[in-house]
Protein backbone atom coordinates (compact mmCIF):
# COMPACT_ATOMS: atom_id res chain seq x y z
CA UNK A 1 0.00 0.00 0.00
CA UNK A 2 1.94 3.40 -1.22
CA UNK A 3 0.60 6.87 0.13
CA UNK A 4 1.30 9.67 -2.40
CA UNK A 5 3.14 12.39 -0.01
CA UNK A 6 0.87 15.67 0.08
CA UNK A 7 2.93 18.20 -2.59
CA UNK A 8 2.66 15.23 -5.01
CA UNK A 9 -1.20 15.46 -5.72
CA UNK A 10 -3.87 14.51 -4.08
CA UNK A 11 -3.63 12.47 -0.92
CA UNK A 12 -4.40 8.99 -1.92
CA UNK A 13 -4.06 5.97 -1.03
CA UNK A 14 -4.21 3.06 -3.11
CA UNK A 15 -6.32 1.15 -1.18
CA UNK A 16 -8.26 3.72 0.04
CA UNK A 17 -9.04 6.47 -1.79
CA UNK A 18 -8.76 10.12 -1.15
CA UNK A 19 -7.20 10.24 2.79
CA UNK A 20 -8.69 13.88 2.77
CA UNK A 21 -12.40 14.46 3.22
CA UNK A 22 -13.83 16.55 0.20
CA UNK A 23 -15.65 19.18 2.78
CA UNK A 24 -11.72 19.42 4.27
CA UNK A 25 -10.69 20.72 0.80
CA UNK A 26 -13.52 23.80 0.73
CA UNK A 27 -12.80 24.55 4.45
CA UNK A 28 -16.60 22.97 5.54
CA UNK A 29 -17.91 25.36 3.00
CA UNK A 30 -20.98 23.70 0.16
CA UNK A 31 -22.18 26.88 -1.37
CA UNK A 32 -20.01 28.91 -3.93
CA UNK A 33 -20.16 32.87 -4.18
CA UNK A 34 -20.61 32.68 -7.76
CA UNK A 35 -23.21 30.98 -9.43
CA UNK A 36 -21.56 27.86 -11.59
CA UNK A 37 -23.48 24.98 -13.37
CA UNK A 38 -21.69 21.85 -13.97
CA UNK A 39 -21.67 23.07 -17.73
CA UNK A 40 -20.08 26.33 -16.87
CA UNK A 41 -17.05 27.21 -18.46
CA UNK A 42 -14.19 28.13 -16.24
CA UNK A 43 -11.00 29.69 -18.22
CA UNK A 44 -7.65 30.77 -16.47
CA UNK A 45 -7.23 34.42 -16.70
CA UNK A 46 -3.24 34.50 -16.44
CA UNK A 47 -3.16 37.04 -13.44
CA UNK A 48 -1.65 35.79 -10.47
CA UNK A 49 -4.60 34.65 -8.13
CA UNK A 50 -4.91 36.82 -4.54
CA UNK A 51 -4.54 34.90 -1.68
CA UNK A 52 -3.85 31.52 -0.23
CA UNK A 53 -4.41 28.56 -2.93
CA UNK A 54 -4.46 25.17 -1.55
CA UNK A 55 -3.53 22.17 -3.94
CA UNK A 56 -6.75 21.66 -4.99
CA UNK A 57 -7.20 25.18 -6.08
CA UNK A 58 -3.68 25.39 -7.79
CA UNK A 59 -4.33 21.44 -9.80
CA UNK A 60 -8.36 23.11 -10.85
CA UNK A 61 -6.24 26.73 -11.79
CA UNK A 62 -3.85 24.23 -14.23
CA UNK A 63 -6.42 22.69 -15.53
CA UNK A 64 -8.32 25.77 -16.91
CA UNK A 65 -5.52 27.15 -19.26
CA UNK A 66 -8.12 26.40 -22.14
CA UNK A 67 -11.89 27.00 -21.43
CA UNK A 68 -13.33 23.66 -19.35
CA UNK A 69 -16.53 22.83 -17.76
CA UNK A 70 -16.73 22.70 -14.32
CA UNK A 71 -17.88 18.94 -14.99
CA UNK A 72 -14.80 18.40 -16.41
CA UNK A 73 -12.91 19.84 -13.95
CA UNK A 74 -14.84 18.10 -11.11
CA UNK A 75 -13.92 14.93 -12.77
CA UNK A 76 -10.14 15.66 -13.02
CA UNK A 77 -9.85 17.02 -9.75
CA UNK A 78 -11.93 13.36 -8.43
CA UNK A 79 -13.68 15.95 -6.11
CA UNK A 80 -17.60 16.31 -5.81
CA UNK A 81 -19.41 18.90 -7.79
CA UNK A 82 -20.23 21.13 -4.75
CA UNK A 83 -16.68 21.09 -3.46
CA UNK A 84 -15.39 21.62 -6.94
CA UNK A 85 -17.26 24.70 -7.50
CA UNK A 86 -16.72 26.28 -4.54
CA UNK A 87 -13.14 25.89 -5.01
CA UNK A 88 -13.19 27.51 -8.83
CA UNK A 89 -15.73 30.20 -7.09
CA UNK A 90 -12.59 31.10 -4.68
CA UNK A 91 -10.59 31.66 -7.68
CA UNK A 92 -12.79 33.63 -9.99
CA UNK A 93 -13.35 35.60 -6.61
CA UNK A 94 -9.49 36.28 -6.09
CA UNK A 95 -9.39 37.28 -10.31
CA UNK A 96 -7.60 33.77 -11.18
CA UNK A 97 -10.93 33.08 -13.50
CA UNK A 98 -13.52 33.54 -15.30
CA UNK A 99 -16.73 32.43 -16.15
CA UNK A 100 -18.83 31.58 -18.42
CA UNK A 101 -22.88 30.25 -18.65
CA UNK A 102 -23.34 27.41 -20.74
CA UNK A 103 -24.70 28.29 -23.98
CA UNK A 104 -27.54 26.98 -25.55
CA UNK A 105 -27.92 26.86 -29.29
CA UNK A 106 -31.70 25.86 -28.57
CA UNK A 107 -34.51 25.75 -26.09
CA UNK A 108 -33.10 23.12 -23.37
CA UNK A 109 -36.84 22.16 -22.33
CA UNK A 110 -37.80 21.51 -25.75
CA UNK A 111 -40.08 18.70 -25.34
CA UNK A 112 -39.08 17.10 -28.83
CA UNK A 113 -35.46 17.15 -27.35
CA UNK A 114 -36.76 15.91 -24.30
CA UNK A 115 -38.48 13.42 -25.69
CA UNK A 116 -35.73 12.07 -28.11
CA UNK A 117 -33.43 11.72 -24.95
CA UNK A 118 -36.07 9.65 -23.02
CA UNK A 119 -35.75 7.62 -26.10
CA UNK A 120 -32.17 7.22 -26.48
CA UNK A 121 -32.29 6.45 -22.59
CA UNK A 122 -34.96 3.68 -23.08
CA UNK A 123 -33.22 2.09 -26.19
CA UNK A 124 -29.78 1.51 -24.51
CA UNK A 125 -31.36 0.19 -21.50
Amino acid sequence: MSAIAAGDGPWLDDAAGRLVRPYTVSNGRTRPTTALDLLSQVMATGATPLGYLGPEHAQALDLCRAPVSVAEVAAHLKLRAAVTKVLLSDLVDCGGLTTKPPAFHHNPTDRSLLEAVLDGLRRQL
